[in-house]
């Protein structure tokens, strides 16, 4: 059982940055990758950016160039830069694991609100 928990949401206007962090639990596993999802109502969750133990960062389209991740795998942390922020970009912001077994397990945190609105 691994566990994550999130931190440095909040509410900022449009353009300005917010930075947010995660921490898992020490597991005797791996954790593979790690990153973050995101959430409004009534839509699905969706991913904004990961990054596998070696580094490999995915991001998506809408973020590129805006949002850095990235990973403290002493500390088994992962952050996200979140820059040029936009009022679209306002969402419930999940952190991810997936933890090799060896087969993969995915753990959820409880989720952190970003607000972005003047």
């Amino acid at each position: 059982q691994v566990q994550l928990v999130e931190s440095g949401g909040g509410s900022v206007q449009p353009g300005g940055s917010l930075r947010l962090s995660c921490a898992a639990s020490r597991s005797r596993f791996s954790i593979a990758t790690m990153g973050w999802y995101r959430q409004v109502p009534g839509k699905q969750r969706e991913l904004v950016a990961t990054m596998r133990s070696g580094d490999r960062t995915n991001y998506a389209d809408f973020v590129k160039g805006r949002f850095t991740i990235s990973r403290d795998n002493a500390k088994n942390m992962v952050y996200l830069q979140m820059n040029s922020l936009k009022p679209e970009d306002t969402a419930v912001y999940y952190c991810n694991a997936q933890v090799a077994t060896p087969t993969l397990i995915t753990y959820w945190g409880q989720g952190t609100q970003v607000t972005v609105s003047s």
